[in-house]
């Protein structure tokens, strides 16, 4: 590669890092504006944008709804044939476009101002159709892309994008959106898998099955059964957590004291104060519990310690954490 070469790389990466800090000097009014319009949205974030503006405004609508704020993508062709039935006024609508003049986003305005949604502009034309029919105007200010030839949308997309996020995850803050928030909307994800609790996995009611200490082993039995379960938490009258009963437990003192133990109370063949975690703890620590000690089921408790609900191996398993 010719030094002429990476010169013009290194020249691209230094026009598209300062389109980004000129955004900060103009975060101000408009920005909270903006911030406070959506944060009060009762339907949808409707982004649009056309060509490669159109893809950061895909970006941008995840980023929204993935961080809590129900958004979508409306492709503005798509909108002036039928799509507009999507939107509806309690809907807020962000256009991108850096000129403010792309001839399919000015098509929308007026259908949009008919329908009564609020519009936010991410321009660098501040006297641009677009602009002067804005409700807010969030300036880009990008007066020349990184292209060579200042036509591929380039440092105007990436001040776009950036202003997006700023968006998207101020409005998290705002909102106090938590990590557990975070996991419920990507269940199906790495990220959300690290960030589950064991309560969102955990047996309870029916499926995790509760005796008290002095039950005789024949109906821990039946209550392990009733509840297709490998282990049955063993509680005293305050409903905390003393013991568990394995179906090793049972196989161990069936071979040594046979079908008599049958009516024994649990409390004398059960594993006493077991291995248990609380509720509110992550599944990744409760699966490296499971590990560490070799165990197949782990009895969760409360803050009280009250057995509250048992998490199995397989339920990790089934949530992809094995």
């Amino acid at each position: 590669m010719s030094r002429n070469t990476l010169k013009t790389a290194k020249e691209i990466l230094k026009i598209e890092a300062q389109a980004i800090l000129r955004l900060i000097p103009r975060v101000g009014k408009e920005f909270q504006a903006a911030l406070q319009l959506i944060a009060g949205c009762k339907g949808r974030i409707i982004v649009t944008g056309m060509g490669k503006p159109g893809f950061i405004g895909r970006k941008i609508a995840a980023t929204l709804a993935s961080t809590g704020t129900p958004s979508l993508f409306l492709h503005p062709a798509e909108a002036v044939h039928g799509d507009l039935g999507m939107v509806t006024e309690s809907d807020i609508m962000i256009a991108i476009s850096n000129s403010g003049e792309t001839e399919e986003i000015v098509k929308l305005i007026s259908t949009v101002k008919k329908i009564g949604v609020p519009l936010i502009a991410l321009t660098s034309g501040r006297t641009s159709t677009l602009a002067r029919n804005a409700d807010i105007v969030l300036d880009l200010g990008v007066t020349r892309e990184a292209c060579p030839l200042n036509l591929a949308p380039s440092a105007s997309t990436t001040a776009a994008l950036a202003m997006g996020d700023a968006l998207a995850l101020s409005l998290l803050k705002k909102r106090k959106f938590k990590p557990e928030d975070f996991a419920l909307l990507h269940p199906g994800g790495s990220l959300g898998r690290q960030l589950l609790k064991v309560k969102d996995l955990m047996r309870k009611g029916k499926n995790n099955p509760l005796v008290n200490e002095k039950t005789p082993v024949r109906q821990v039995l039946l209550a392990i059964t009733a509840a297709r379960a490998g282990s049955c938490s063993v509680v005293d009258s305050r409903g905390r957590l003393v013991g568990i009963f394995t179906d090793g437990d049972l196989r161990r003192h069936l071979r040594e004291n046979g079908v008599m133990i049958l009516k024994e109370p649990v409390r004398k063949l059960a594993t006493l104060r077991p291995v248990s975690i609380q509720k509110e703890k992550l599944a990744a620590e409760a699966l490296h519990v499971l590990k560490t000690k070799k165990i197949d089921e782990l009895p969760v408790v409360d803050e009280k310690g009250r057995a509250v609900g048992l998490l199995d191996v397989q339920d990790l398993l089934k949530a992809g954490f094995v």
